[in-house]
């Protein structure tokens, strides 16, 4: 007669903490280490940063520790309620939203919460389900209907306003679409039909927002008020020079000429103070940051599972591209911030989100490589 050992408690639960991915893991510490070690010159003067951002840092780890234990057939089974819930409540913000700076993007459910946030990761999935349903069957209006899926929150977003978030929607859900096997020419042509559409974009933009690109292309023209916070980013960026100033030695953020320097300009005291060569270790931790998630992406066990973990990779990337070249002065300033670096909470919990989806994917990658 065979005898079956029972388990102890502690080996049954062993493969519920040991979900986090190695190098991707360590990648992510990296970068919040030379976050935590920003924030503090960023935050002095400004008590309680350090310890909301260690909270901020556990309950991210948290989320990614739930999302890299779920399975990547249990998320293709949440992704159409998801999405359906997340529209529900971009509905909710459009009619019954709270009105904040002048942008209605929370909804009071108890706490206030930001819809948009959720359709980061939620549209890609949703995106990701679709053509995993039609894997080897796709014609046409197949990326039409996609195209549909992303526009949907796209324009209630793009409406409350918050053009940052709209944009990183657009960027997670259209790799979705690139990746599931849209024609270069098609691109081609979506490119041509967006150039002729600017006129009419233009014409759509809040005036804010088409005072911010005007401010772009020169800040000197109101240099006390809407180029001032370009204009500052970009004297603390250059002033850093090859080495920088030292750390918690920037004159720029001390003498707070920096604007929101613990969030959207954190990217401005890190380079005054650790220079050129800093800010080629901190592109450097992106560029591997961004590689693992596509190595993930490459050896995903399905469809579903490659075209989210690309999405959930293009998030990082976008993130990162565009609060450096918002703070550099050659993007306009959309409020994103530094991923893993920039001080807040809502987005180290969707970064967390991305990190522990991508956890599961490679948990359930293929053991074959065909």
């Amino acid at each position: 007669m065979r005898i079956h050992e029972r388990r102890s408690l502690g080996r049954r639960l062993r493969p519920y903490f040991t979900v986090f991915d190695g190098p991707l893991t360590l990648i992510i510490v990296a970068l919040l280490t030379v976050s935590m070690i920003t924030l503090y010159s960023a935050s002095i003067g400004i008590p309680g940063k350090m310890e909301d951002q260690v909270r901020n840092i556990l309950l991210s780890f948290l989320v990614m520790w739930v999302a890299a234990n779920i399975s990547p057939q249990t998320m293709m089974r949440i992704a159409v309620p998801a999405y359906a819930a997340g529209m529900i409540l971009l509905v909710g913000v459009a009619l019954f939203g709270i009105i904040k700076l002048g942008a209605r993007r929370w909804l009071h459910v108890g706490i206030d919460i930001q819809p948009s946030e959720f359709m980061k990761i939620v549209t890609p999935m949703m995106l990701a389900w679709f053509f995993q349903q039609r894997a080897g069957q796709l014609r046409w209006h197949s990326y039409l209907l996609a195209a549909v899926l992303l526009m949907a929150p796209v324009l209630f977003i793009v409406r409350q306003p918050d053009l940052g978030t709209a944009l990183l929607v657009v960027a997670a859900g259209f790799t979705v679409i690139f990746l599931a096997g849209l024609a270069w020419k098609a691109i081609g042509v979506l490119l041509v039909l967006f150039g002729a559409s600017l006129p009419v974009i233009w014409t759509l933009l809040h005036d804010y927002q088409r005072e911010r690109v005007m401010t772009l292309i020169d800040p000197t023209s109101d240099p006390l008020g809407k180029g001032f916070h370009i204009i500052q980013s970009t004297i603390a960026v250059g002033s850093g020079g090859m080495t920088g100033k030292g750390w918690t030695h920037g004159t720029q953020a001390h003498l707070e000429f920096v604007p929101e320097r613990t969030t959207d300009f954190i990217f401005a005291v890190y380079s005054e103070e650790f220079g050129l060569i800093g800010n080629l270790v901190l592109m450097l931790l992106y560029l591997l940051l961004v590689g693992r998630g596509l190595m993930i992406a490459g050896n995903a066990a399905n469809l579903f599972s490659r075209l989210l973990a690309g999405a959930m990779t293009m998030i990082y990337f976008a993130y990162a591209f565009v609060n450096m070249g918002m703070v550099s002065g050659i993007l306009p300033v959309v409020g994103v911030p530094l991923p893993y670096m920039s001080y807040g909470g809502t987005a180290l919990l969707t970064l967390g989100l991305a990190g522990g989806i991508l956890m599961s994917i490679q948990r359930h990658r293929k053991l074959v490589q065909t």
